[in-house]
């Protein structure tokens, strides 16, 4: 069994080398390293501090966590790895390769190990590593948007939608899929106005544009210039003829940008998806390239919170039952 205060690489003691590193402490980092850290892996995770949902003020659909601060639920989550011994570092991970030396703690060549450089010039290594560097939003660059964006500028209707519950509402099109966000919307707000922005009314498809008609949605043409505030609260929507129409909240679907740079350095297989472009991984989260984990939205766009937690816990019990078989085939191996 791997002691919680030194790791083995190739038979020899090393503090750098350890059974996981977990890339990422967002919900689903901590999550894997907490399993991890309770079925007693030498464990170390690598945050860089930059969690998507930072400019949110609470996280919803988290059972026995709504409504809780983004920021004590990540402190809760990093408070609760420490009792079992996991490490922790605020760093960021830059490049990873896989070693061609056999995994410690046997002979076989698979899954191997990774190195793992730090920006703070650390170098760790471990015998499975676990990318769960979420993703970052762009929004579309029109003037004011992000300054509100998480308080009254918001993207998902399941994160937002109650707190904006019958409020005049607009919708900024990113995309003819925005039809989908507005029509969605129409379950929490009867006020509801699709601004096309740069997107043609005649990219709709037919069918959306039937459906928001029988929703009630009203479609605006015309490129927004801006947003009207007043009282630091959002009042309006300003087109580029001066037009402002009245809303007191406005959802619209960032660019998600995965980071994705540790998963495509190490070869990872990757898929093209509506949302961008995301690893192939299996119902586990095991990605193309043996030993190598994708958990939260480093997996896939639509990773909320809960669902987050959920993939890192699977990731983590996994690895643990691949790393005991493999130790355990390996001593059987062993001249008897």
């Amino acid at each position: 069994m791997v002691t919680l205060t030194e790791s083995s690489w190739n038979g020899k003691s090393d503090e750098n080398g350890y059974d996981v590193v977990v890339v990422g402490g967002g919900a689903a980092g901590l999550s894997a390293a907490l399993v991890l850290g309770r079925a007693r892996r030498r464990t170390l995770v690598v945050d860089a501090g930059e969690p998507r949902n930072a400019p949110s003020a609470h996280l919803h659909g988290y059972l026995s966590r709504d409504g809780m601060a983004p920021a004590d639920f990540l402190a809760a989550g990093r408070e609760e790895i420490a009792r079992y011994g996991v490490e922790l570092v605020r760093d960021r991970a830059t490049t990873a390769s896989r070693d061609a030396n056999p995994a410690p703690g046997g002979p076989a060549p698979a899954p191997g190990g990774f190195t793992v450089t730090l920006a703070s010039g650390r170098t760790v290594r471990a015998r499975h590593l676990v990318v769960a560097t979420g993703l970052r939003d762009e929004l579309p660059p029109v003037p004011g948007l992000a300054g509100r964006f998480g308080r009254d500028v918001i993207h998902c209707p399941y994160c937002h939608g109650w707190e904006a519950r019958d409020l005049p509402t607009g919708v900024l099109a990113t995309s003819p899929l925005s039809a989908h966000q507005a029509l969605m919307v129409t379950q929490w707000s009867d006020d509801v106005r699709l601004f096309l922005h740069e997107v043609r009314e005649s990219d709709l498809a037919d069918e959306d544009r039937r459906r928001l008609a029988a929703a009630g949605v009203e479609v605006v043409p015309g490129e927004v210039s801006g947003l009207v505030v007043s009282d630091d609260r959002l009042t309006g929507v300003r087109l580029g003829d001066g037009t402002v129409h009245e809303r007191a909240a406005l959802y619209v679907a960032p660019r998600a940008v995965p980071r994705d740079e540790l998963l495509t350095s190490l070869g990872a297989e990757m898929r093209e998806t509506p949302f961008g472009r995301y690893p192939v991984i299996d119902e586990r989260g095991l990605t193309s390239v043996p030993g190598l984990w994708a958990a939260g939205n480093a997996s896939g766009f639509a990773e909320q919170v809960v669902n987050a937690a959920s993939r890192g816990y699977r990731a983590g019990a996994t690895i643990n039952g691949e790393l005991l078989f493999a130790d355990l085939d390996a001593k059987a191996a062993e001249p008897a």
